[in-house]
């Protein structure tokens, strides 16, 4: 069952000083199951953490729409309470998402008490903490951030979002932010998360390397759109798109050179003509894009918006004739 749906959703920005909109978000279609955890992968300014906002109701869309439930998402205040307790953001920096002055205790029963929670506040919260595995949890209750790791003030971020008993949570780089050996154990906690309370997430990062070992699909972000879709074995394995090719090239297991993309992803408000990789693409460099007889089509002609489903998708001129082929 799909929880969570966008269709054709663009998100726009003024340009400045009266030049051209910039398109963060433009036409995109995803969908998230219900149970599933789905990697929003790409580099900074993709547009992905807009796309993200946008699905949390913190960015109202210029076109398309957002479900949830197969209900189309409200924005008036009342209908975006309900659905931020359904649906909770998980942000990269723990120690700027909580405030330094409010105890571990305060900092999850925040959400209970802004929701109007009419149940045992000290055993939800206890029940909370002891979810993201700070045990036991009432020795953490009158501690403050400043006394935690990092490790552990992102585990009290993650059961503030759990207090509420949400049914997707959206986590933008969630371990971004912490040392390489507590990142495995925030990733076993949402995947276990997941097993034990049906939890369905977006991880919104810039780490392959994160999707690979997290996420059951993954949709690779290109200047506003999704330009690879599908599982994410078949996605990291066998990359079709040139882009997700490069991104992976550079991971330290990478199998030969690194691909090196030249010049700078172009301004979302004047998106080239065409594919909007091809002036850095490295097929089309190569010639290969020459060869397949899709050079013309790769400048000129758009490959199009990618639906939400999760088959296996790709929008790229030069990897679809190579498929037909």
């Amino acid at each position: 069952m799909t929880l969570l749906r966008a269709v054709g959703l663009h998100v726009t920005y003024p340009g400045r000083h009266g030049g051209p909109p910039a398109c963060a978000v433009d036409g995109v279609e995803l969908d998230v199951g219900a149970g599933e955890i789905v990697a929003l992968v790409g580099e900074s300014g993709c547009g992905k953490t807009t796309l993200a906002r946008a699905l949390l109701g913190l960015v109202r869309p210029t076109r398309g729409r957002v479900s949830f439930g197969g209900r189309p998402l409200e924005y008036s205040s009342r209908a975006l309470k309900t659905y931020r307790k359904r649906v909770q953001l998980v942000l990269q920096d723990p120690t700027g998402s909580l405030n330094p002055r409010h105890t571990v205790y305060d900092a999850v029963a925040e959400g209970l008490r802004i929701h109007g929670y009419g149940g045992d506040e000290r055993a939800a919260v206890a029940e909370a903490l002891s979810r993201a595995g700070l045990r036991p949890p009432e020795s953490f209750f009158l501690r403050y951030p400043h006394e935690l790791s990092g490790g552990q003030r992102q585990r009290v971020v993650i059961a503030g979002a759990l207090v509420l008993e949400p049914e997707l949570i959206v986590a933008d780089e969630p371990v971004a932010s912490l040392d390489a050996s507590v990142r495995g154990e925030i990733l076993a906690l949402l995947l276990r998360l997941r097993t034990e309370l049906g939890l369905s997430a977006l991880v919104v990062t810039h780490d392959l390397g994160l999707a690979w070992n997290i996420a059951d699909r993954v949709a690779v972000m290109y200047l506003g759109r999704i330009v690879e879709t599908g599982d994410v074995e078949q996605v990291l394995t066998v990359p079709r798109h040139p882009y997700t090719q490069a991104l992976l090239s550079v991971l330290p297991e990478a199998p030969g050179n690194p691909v090196v993309l030249t010049g700078e992803p172009p301004d979302p408000s004047r998106i080239p003509s065409g594919c909007r990789f091809h002036a850095r693409c490295q097929i089309l460099g190569s010639g290969e894009a020459e060869r397949a007889g899709v050079e013309e089509a790769c400048r000129d002609e758009d490959p199009g918006v990618l639906d939400g489903g999760g088959e296996a998708q790709v929008a790229c001129h030069w990897a679809r004739a190579t498929i037909t082929e």
